[in-house]
C-alpha cells in the first residue's frame, strides 16, 4: 500500500448508514482516526435522521435527502468550529444517525398488581397489560439525554424506562378518571386514551413520541375475582329469604320420600327463613335502605312449623296414596292355590299369575 493510499483512506467522500436490523434507535457513525472531506455526501435514507455533534454539543441535523458537506449546509458547525465561510479543509465531528420507523409491537403490563382506590370497592389491586409504538421525533434530545456517546441504542435498552413511565401514566389516568373499575374494564379504549394523554409527556422529555397505546386486559388478581364473582351471583339471586323458600320447596318431595326428612328439613327451613331476614337486613342496612322489622324467634318458629306440617301432610298422603295402591293390587289375606299349576295365588285372584290359567 502507497502512502497516497494510506492518506487517502483518512478522508472520508460519503457518509451514510444501512440498518442492521429492527429495533436499532441510533447508530454513531465510525470517526476514530478520520476526518470528514469538505465537499463530501452525505446520505439520509427515508426513516432516519442524521445529526452532527461537536465535543459532545448538537450541530446541524439532516433530514432524508442527499447533502454537500460546505459550510453554507453546515451553519452550526460552522459557528462551533469558528470556520470563516471559504473553509474548504478536511474536519472532524461524530455523525449520528437515528432510525424514525415507528417501533411497533412493543408490550406493556404490571409485574405485580397496582393498588388503585375506587369509587365502588374500595381500595383494589389491578392487573393490566396492551400494547404500544413509538418512534424518535427529537434526535438532539435523544442523543443528549438517552444515547449520549454509544455506538448503538436500540429499543431493548430503553425499554424498562418506557414501561415504568406507562405505569405511572396509568396510576395517574385512573385515578383521575374516577370512574368504577367495572365501567373501566368496559370502556378499555377510552382508558388507554388518558393513559396515553398521560404518558406523552415523559415520552417528549425522551426525544421520543407515543404513536398508539393499546390495553388489551384489565383485571383483578385471581382472588379478588373470585370475591367478584360472589358478589356477582348474590346480586343475581336478590331477596334471600325468598330464594331460601324457593330451595326449601323444592327440597320437599326429596325429602318426603327419605324416612325421617321431613323434620330436618322443617329444622333447615326455620334456620333458612331466620338466616336469609339477618343476611337480607345486613345488605339492606350496608346500602342505606330503611331496615324493616326482624321478625321474633317465636314468629320464624311457627312459620317453621307451619312449613312443617304442611311438607308432613303432604309426606302423609303421598305415603297413603302409595299404600292404598300397593293394598289395592295386592292385598293381604287368605292364598289358594291355581286349578292349572298349583302356583299359590290369593283369595280373590280370578287368573294365574304363573300360567294365566281362570281361576272360576
Amino acid at each position: 500500500m502507497s502512502l497516497g493510499d494510506f492518506l487517502r483512506k483518512q478522508f472520508i467522500d460519503v457518509i451514510q448508514w444501512t440498518e442492521s436490523g429492527p429495533g436499532v434507535l441510533m447508530y454513531r457513525f465510525p470517526m476514530q482516526d478520520m476526518e470528514i472531506q469538505s465537499g463530501g455526501a452525505l446520505t439520509v435514507r427515508e426513516s432516519q435522521l442524521a445529526l452532527f455533534v461537536n465535543e459532545g454539543r448538537a450541530a446541524d441535523a439532516f433530514a432524508p435527502g442527499l447533502h454537500t458537506l460546505i459550510t453554507a449546509n453546515l451553519p452550526l458547525l460552522t459557528n462551533l468550529q469558528n470556520w470563516d465561510k471559504a473553509f474548504q479543509s478536511p474536519f472532524k465531528s461524530d455523525v449520528y444517525f437515528f432510525s424514525t420507523r415507528v417501533q411497533t409491537g412493543q408490550r406493556w403490563g404490571t409485574q405485580q398488581p397496582i393498588t388503585i382506590r375506587d369509587k365502588e370497592f374500595g381500595a383494589v389491586r389491578l392487573r393490566a397489560f396492551g400494547m404500544y409504538a413509538f418512534r424518535v421525533s427529537d434526535p438532539a434530545v435523544f442523543q443528549a439525554k438517552v444515547g449520549a456517546t454509544d455506538a448503538e441504542y436500540s429499543v431493548g435498552q430503553i425499554d424498562p424506562a418506557l414501561r415504568n413511565a406507562i405505569m405511572s401514566g396509568f396510576t395517574t389516568a385512573f385515578a383521575n378518571a374516577q370512574v368504577p373499575f367495572l365501567d373501566m374494564a368496559a370502556n378499555q379504549a377510552e382508558l388507554a386514551k388518558q393513559i396515553a394523554t398521560a404518558v406523552q409527556p415523559a415520552f417528549a422529555e425522551l426525544g421520543l413520541v407515543l404513536e398508539s397505546f393499546t390495553v388489551e386486559n384489565l383485571s383483578l388478581p385471581d382472588e379478588l375475582q373470585k370475591r367478584l364473582d360472589e358478589r356477582i351471583s348474590m346480586n343475581m339471586i336478590g331477596d334471600l329469604q325468598q330464594y331460601t323458600q324457593f330451595q326449601a320447596a323444592q327440597s320437599i318431595p326429596i325429602a318426603a320420600a327419605n324416612q325421617g326428612g321431613m323434620a330436618g328439613l322443617a329444622a333447615g327451613i326455620g334456620a333458612g327463613v331466620g338466616l336469609g331476614g339477618i343476611v337480607s337486613d345486613a345488605m339492606r342496612g350496608a346500602t342505606g335502605h330503611p331496615t324493616p322489622a326482624v321478625p321474633s324467634n317465636a314468629a320464624i318458629g311457627a312459620g317453621a312449623a307451619t312449613v312443617g306440617a304442611t311438607a308432613g301432610a303432604t309426606a302423609g298422603a303421598t305415603a297413603g296414596a302409595t299404600v292404598g295402591a300397593t293394598a289395592g293390587e295386592a292385598p293381604t289375606g287368605d292364598t289358594k292355590f291355581c286349578l292349572n299349576c298349583g302356583a299359590k295365588l290369593p283369595v280373590a285372584a280370578k287368573f294365574c299369575s304363573s300360567c294365566g290359567a281362570p281361576q272360576s
